[in-house]
């Protein structure tokens, strides 16, 4: 009768170990991250390097890197909300095509007879309401995200065509243009990079800070896993693509300030460059593995390439070969990684 008493405290000091191995895994990821993030600094500043000593004047002057701050953030705001859908091993091919159909609907005459709430609310609503579709058919229509997403390619730009009927939507409401232009800019930062920074900052901290985060991660990484752990895995689809769609209206609005105008053509292949963007950045394509900062470097990456090709008038189809070279390269370094960070 005393033997199993006597077992017990051999027994105890073995789950103790579990902290600090817990501990131990936690700071090599951060490393890992770290690394990640370090490198693609390194990519970016050899860029700028390479930019400044090609076209000292016109890249490194001050009006040349509010502009590309400025298109970066257009991007950048679409490649948040892809960032969330791949890290829960979906994939959304229609953001660019949202776009497109939010920007020409929130420029329509009747819409403009609104003033800027108007066209902000009709952008966004836009957005959120094709995210919508999206979620509810991946999610419980039980539809392959890729299929999905292309019909509302498909439909979204088909819409967007006989809106404007092949024409450009001219925007005439004054504080929307007003908003574009160098009076608006705040300490030398044009107000379409302080979105950009506020909504990167927001996805940050619902990525990695909230629950969420913590779900979207879970799906990615297996979702029936997540699914016996409690979590409601479609409706945590269904509001990732609503995410993404709002993500799409926000950027439909600065688009539409940047232009000045609406046109069935916005957005084109945005998809191609918001997931380009992520998977540069470090974010798993198979899902379980996502990172805001990764993205938005990938997207500053990607936006001075375009630039330092415009300055030295290289020609498309050399920037485009540079870019696939960089998406190979990235996804043979993701494949020699470790799967276990997160």
């Amino acid at each position: 009768m005393t033997q199993p008493a006597t077992a017990a405290p051999q027994n105890a000091p073995t789950p103790a170990a579990k902290p600090t191995e817990e501990k131990g895994s936690s700071r090599l990821t951060g490393l890992r991250w770290d690394v990640r993030t370090l490198s693609l600094l390194a990519v970016l500043a050899v860029l700028v390097a390479v930019g400044g000593i090609t076209a000292p004047d016109e890249f490194l002057a001050t009006s040349n890197l509010q502009l590309v701050l400025t298109q970066a953030s257009v991007i950048g705001v679409v490649t948040v909300g892809m960032t969330f859908v791949i890290t829960s091993g979906g994939i959304d091919l229609s953001v660019g095509a949202m776009v497109a159909l939010a920007s020409v609907w929130a420029t329509t005459v009747a819409t403009q007879d609104f003033g800027f709430a108007g066209i902000l609310f009709t952008a966004v609503i836009v957005g959120v309401g094709c995210g919508l579709v999206n979620g509810l058919l991946i999610a419980y229509g039980r539809m392959v995200p890729f299929i999905a997403t292309l019909a509302m390619l498909a439909s979204a730009r088909g819409l967007a065509l006989q809106i404007t009927d092949g024409s450009t939507q001219v925007v005439t409401v004054r504080s929307v243009l007003d908003l574009g232009g160098r009076d608006s800019y705040v300490l030398g930062i044009p107000p379409l990079v302080l979105i950009f920074a506020a909504v990167t900052v927001i996805g940050w901290l619902l990525l990695n800070r909230t629950t969420f985060g913590r779900r979207t991660v879970a799906v990615g990484g297996n979702a029936e896993a997540a699914r016996l752990a409690g979590i409601d895995v479609r409706r945590q689809r269904l509001y990732l693509y609503l995410l993404s769609g709002l993500c799409c209206g926000i950027a439909a609005f600065m688009l539409i300030v940047l232009a000045g105008s609406g046109q069935n053509t916005n957005g084109n292949l945005y998809e191609l460059d918001a997931i380009a963007a992520a998977i540069i950045g470090g974010t798993l394509l198979s899902g379980g593995r996502g990172t805001i900062v990764g993205s938005v470097l990938g997207v500053l990456i990607f936006t001075t390439i375009t630039n330092i090709f415009a300055l030295n008038n290289l020609e498309t189809a050399v920037q485009q070969i540079a870019k696939g070279a960089i998406i190979v390269a990235a996804v043979l370094v993701q494949r020699r990684a470790p799967h276990g960070d997160t």
